[in-house]
């Protein structure tokens, strides 16, 4: 895995579906406070089939394992992301 690229990694044929993998990097990055980078990758995993009601379940979720102030650092960009998606 050190030898692959990050886009040839998360376009690897895998066990772990594309949209799984894609909210797995969203929580990784919310709970580690990299906000900056949510918007890009939420996208994705909303691209990969992710519902709104799912990415916001899983913020709401976040919240107790991987802190409030984490969460709420991340909730602007996860909330422009979902307003610029269609219903």
């Amino acid at each position: 895995m050190a030898r692959k690229s990050v886009g040839s990694y998360s376009a690897a044929p895998g066990v772990v579906a594309p949209r799984d993998r894609s909210l797995v990097t969203v929580s990784t990055l919310i709970a580690s406070g990299q906000s900056a980078q949510v918007t890009y990758h939420l996208s994705r995993a909303m691209d990969d089939g992710v519902t709104k009601a799912e990415a916001s379940e899983v913020v709401t979720h976040l919240a107790f394992y991987a802190g409030w102030p984490n969460v709420f650092s991340a909730l602007p960009v996860v909330k422009a992301v979902l307003e610029k998606r269609p219903n």
